[in-house]
């Protein structure tokens, strides 16, 4: 007996790019999961590693709620946002995302201090190299693909995803 997959389903970007105008990080994911979309904000899976990678990262407590997340991002001039503003995706599998159209980040570039540009893994990567990196280039920002805190990724441990993403944000921030 075989399986049927179910088609992909178009999704549009619900979540609202959060930034400041001091920020000088700009994340960026494929496209929040279902997770993310049912609770409003980004990371919203609690088996996503993001947040306790950065808190580890800061040496800060983990943030919990929504505000208590923005508030994390304000103090350490982080801005959080997708490539895709809507696409055809399979429940929150980067791997089924297709038909993708972008989010257009260079307002968000010029109305912060965006020094660096960290791609959250390697379907953000694609996505952004394909779509956004001539835009980009533009502002000057360094771009840097990161490896993914999606529990999908299991070849790396919290310290080890804690340990590059570190790496990353000490070139850029004083921390």
């Amino acid at each position: 007996m075989s399986r049927i997959q179910a088609p992909a389903a178009v999704e549009t970007h619900s979540i609202p790019p959060f930034f400041g105008s001091d920020s000088q990080i700009l994340i960026l994911g494929s496209f929040p999961s279902v997770k993310s979309r049912e609770s409003g904000f980004y990371y919203g899976h609690p088996q996503n590693r993001f947040w306790r990678v950065l808190s580890s990262v800061f040496n800060a407590p983990l943030p919990q709620t929504i505000e208590q997340k923005q508030e994390f991002l304000r103090t350490h001039y982080i801005a959080l946002w997708d490539v895709a503003a809507e696409c055809s995706i399979r429940g929150s599998a980067d791997s089924s995302i297709s038909a993708v159209t972008t989010n257009d980040i260079a307002p968000l570039l010029r109305s912060t201090q965006t020094k660096a540009v960290f791609l959250n893994g390697q379907t953000a990567q694609k996505l952004f190299r394909k779509y956004l990196s001539e835009e980009t280039a533009k502002f000057g920002c360094t771009v840097t693909t990161l490896p993914s805190t999606s529990p999908a990724n299991a070849s790396y441990s919290l310290e080890k995803l804690a340990a590059e993403w570190g790496r990353a944000i000490r070139a850029v921030l004083v921390i």
